[in-house]
């Protein structure tokens, strides 16, 4: 199990560090021409930054405090703030009728879900 909320985080920080990534460093006309990425072009630039910024973080959050062994409790509060992120992801690509990219929403909420309710409960850090 240990190794699996392992994998499960890795995965959901390679996701948050490469979308964050393209938000912070990609320019907005071109963020807003690629696929999913249409709400941008109804966002202000520095929301889009912003949350890009977030995801760096997020994606810094589900695997350092763990291999640090530095308040490793942020690794599933890091989650759970992940599970919020991808609500309104989904909120978001509703509204832009974009079926596909809330499949994908789903699987990264899933995915933080399993990993806050692994590491709170049977495979904590503290344990």
């Amino acid at each position: 199990m240990n190794l699996t909320l392992w994998i499960a985080a890795g995965l959901l920080a390679a996701v948050a560090l490469a979308g964050g990534i393209t938000k912070t460093f990609v320019p907005g006309h071109k963020l807003a021409e690629s696929p999913g990425g249409g709400w941008t072009a109804h966002a202000s630039i520095g929301f889009v930054k912003t949350l890009g910024i977030i995801e760096i973080l997020a994606a810094a959050g589900l695997i350092l405090p763990a291999v640090l062994d530095i308040a490793p409790v942020l690794v599933p509060v890091t989650a759970v703030c992940w599970v919020l992120l991808m609500i309104g992801a989904i909120v978001t690509h509703l509204r832009n009728a974009e079926a596909e990219f809330i499949v994908l929403n789903l699987a990264y909420l899933a995915l933080a879900v399993f990993v806050a309710w692994g590491r709170l409960g049977p495979e904590s850090f503290t344990g």
